[in-house]
């Protein structure tokens, strides 16, 4: 079964160089198939051979092993980005400003009782399971939100994509 591979902070800000003709190679070697990857900012999909979860742990070591830096790597299924991509709690002006943050694991009760008190100015914010779901009032680039505050507060990991992303990487699950 195909799944997407989103690596946290990958050819953002000059560091974590991943291109992604090596991470298809990559994949590839690590025995998976229908590899494919969506621009250029760590969205890997393919059918892992084995448990996806492990596959991704293979991956991060392997990206460690080769690039020199690790990166953690959150799967979902197609149903699973789908059902988060449904459940997404704010109105969408444009998918650009909206976001799907998938998470390493749901945050406990007590991490997001402290993220609640993080600033978030006219943003929006919601957790919904293993998924927080962010609207930026004015963009990403004007945001008052900070959302890296937000996920060490929650104390998961976890990597964000636009809805503009999310729907291109679901026609690709599809």
């Amino acid at each position: 079964m195909t799944h997407v591979f989103l690596f946290r902070a990958v050819n953002v800000g000059g560091t974590a160089k991943l291109p992604m003709a090596e991470l298809r190679a990559l994949a590839t070697e690590l025995g998976a198939t229908e590899v494919q990857t969506y621009i250029a900012s760590g969205n890997l999909i393919a059918a892992p051979p084995g448990d996806p979860h492990a596959f991704a742990g293979q991956l991060e070591t392997a990206v460690e092993t080769r690039f020199g830096f690790r990166r953690e790597v959150i799967v979902r299924d197609a149903a699973a980005l789908r059902a988060a991509r449904d459940a997404h709690p704010f109105s969408i002006v444009d998918p650009r400003f909206s976001y799907l943050i998938p998470l390493s694991a749901a945050p406990e009760t007590a991490a997001h009782e402290k993220a609640a008190e993080v600033p978030a100015g006219a943003d929006e914010w919601a957790l919904i399971g293993d998924d927080l779901h962010v609207r930026h009032e004015h963009g990403a680039g004007s945001a008052e939100l900070d959302v890296a505050r937000l996920l060490r507060d929650l104390d998961v990991v976890g990597t964000a994509r636009n809805l503009r992303t999310v729907d291109a990487l679901l026609a690709l699950l599809d």
